[in-house]
């Protein structure tokens, strides 16, 4: 009986012994390329670097969530405040699991939800960029702290049993390959779905309406099925500009966490990647929106009335005066943009055409900014800290409904309340509307619970008595 002991011993020093020199040995050239990258196909830099003067992933950047602000970690091979002590499985588990080496549960934020779906090949690229081709940086990030009970991280291990679906994407060997392709690379590194899936009660993405649109914070991440109410009427061709560049004239401009995306990750892609997940959005099932019928970028016409309107006081309103003063430079006064299209048309514009004007709103408060290609395109916002100038909710609700009425969806309207929401980070879910009743509920519900087993102790006390 001792050989079979002796061996199993045998076995297990050997996987101890591979485990850990997993994390010495220096991987191959090739790999440490391919997780570079994958780091920038799944967008790491854009949550793990401060984009204000941090290092690259030394984290620190707070993820704007309904619940409060999350910051992302250190995941430099720092030994003492990143993943410098993470083993191939400790790595392995965060991306697959959410649960980092201590135990501790992440929130998902972190969209290792989608990371899950990575292949064994990916995951161990990925490890080795991070640990011999990123700079370990010894500096410990701001730690997450979100008001109770969403503090308490162990209520994540529910939430996954519920939600968190581990199965592995399978090829449909009735779909074409690039199919297949772009959504792996759309779905289990690009995390398309963790902004355009609309969510349930409980933040989990609704599996019934994939990529229908869902609100991210102040921006509005719009549905992308291969429907009127999405992209339909798209190309393969204009998403891949898209994806490359964040504008396609006459149809969308990036802006927001989508010209994040862009900057940081989709235009560093190889044409022929980017040309899958387009290959994939567009067989993506349609799914219908009621409320938006046709293209978002089929509404609106090049202004006509703006010599008219213009400099007369007697003909103006507020939205007019402010688009002239405000907009009218860039724009254009009939809304046809710059001749280089760097100032985009206003008019067959997604901005301007959607059911809901949340993303137009989001525009004129908070601007557009992303970097392609080396080339800023930049649009200052009219927020607080505007300093162009600052636009109060009225007037801001005025200028939307001006540009709704004279070059996009005339049948929306903007009130100064939808503003102040966007201002104040967007529409909150349920769940982050029922957190300030959560513990004076439970506060409640004890003492409810001992006023109940205090009164049952006293009855049964006088009728032992009797």
């Amino acid at each position: 009986m001792r050989r079979p002991f002796l061996n199993a011993l045998r076995a297990a020093a050997t996987v101890l012994a591979i485990g850990t020199a997993t994390a010495q040995t220096t991987p191959p050239d090739a790999q440490i390329a391919r997780g570079r990258y994958l780091a920038t196909a799944a967008d790491c830099a854009a949550c793990h670097t401060n984009p204000f003067g941090g290092k690259a992933y030394a984290g620190g950047y707070g993820i704007a969530s309904p619940l409060g602000s999350i910051y992302a970690t250190n995941i430099t091979p720092s030994k003492q405040y990143g993943i410098g002590d993470y083993s191939l499985a400790q790595f392995t588990r965060v991306l697959r699991e959410g649960i980092r080496r201590d135990g501790a549960h992440l929130y998902p934020a972190m969209p290792y939800t989608s990371y899950t779906k990575l292949t064994d090949a990916d995951i161990a690229a990925l490890y080795a960029y991070f640990m011999h081709d990123v700079a370990p940086v010894n500096v410990p990030g701001p730690k997450t702290s979100l008001p109770f009970p969403f503090n308490i991280r162990a209520s994540m291990i529910a939430w996954n049993a519920l939600f968190l679906d581990e199965h592995p994407l399978r090829s449909d060997p009735n779909e074409p390959e690039a199919v297949n392709r772009g959504r792996y690379m759309a779905i289990a590194l690009g995390h398309c779905d963790t902004c355009h899936t609309p969510r349930n009660e409980l933040m989990a993405e609704k599996s019934d309406r994939p990529l229908a649109g869902a609100a991210i914070a102040s921006w509005y991440a719009p549905n992308i099925t291969n429907g009127p109410a999405g992209i339909g009427d798209w190309t393969e061709d204009d998403l891949v500009q898209y994806l490359k560049t964040g504008d396609v004239p006459g149809k969308a401009q990036a802006a927001g966490p989508m010209a994040e995306a862009v900057e940081h990750s989709f235009q560093y892609l190889t044409d022929g990647d980017l040309h899958d997940i387009a290959a994939y959005i567009k067989h993506a099932a349609p799914l219908p929106d009621l409320d938006q019928t046709q293209p978002r970028d089929a509404f609106g016409h090049a202004g006509t009335d703006e010599a008219l309107l213009r400099g007369n006081p007697q003909v103006q309103d507020s939205g007019e005066r402010i688009y002239q003063s405000e907009c009218a430079s860039c724009h254009r006064p009939d809304g046809r943009g710059s001749n280089d299209h760097y100032y985009p048309q206003i008019f067959r514009n997604s901005a301007t055409g959607a059911n809901s004007a949340n993303n137009l709103i989001a525009a004129i408060l908070l601007g557009v900014d992303r970097t392609v290609d080396g080339k800023r395109v930049y649009m200052p916002g009219f927020g607080a800290s505007s300093f162009v100038q600052p636009l109060s909710d009225r007037e801001i609700a005025d200028v939307a409904n001006h540009v709704l009425k004279q070059f996009g969806n005339a049948h929306d309207h903007v009130t100064p309340d939808q503003v102040a929401v966007i201002r104040q980070g967007g529409p909150k879910p349920f769940i982050a509307q029922v957190s300030p009743y959560i513990l004076p509920a439970m506060i409640g519900g004890g003492i409810l619970a001992i006023l109940l087993v205090a009164g049952g102790i006293a009855v049964f006390r006088r009728r032992a008595t009797r």
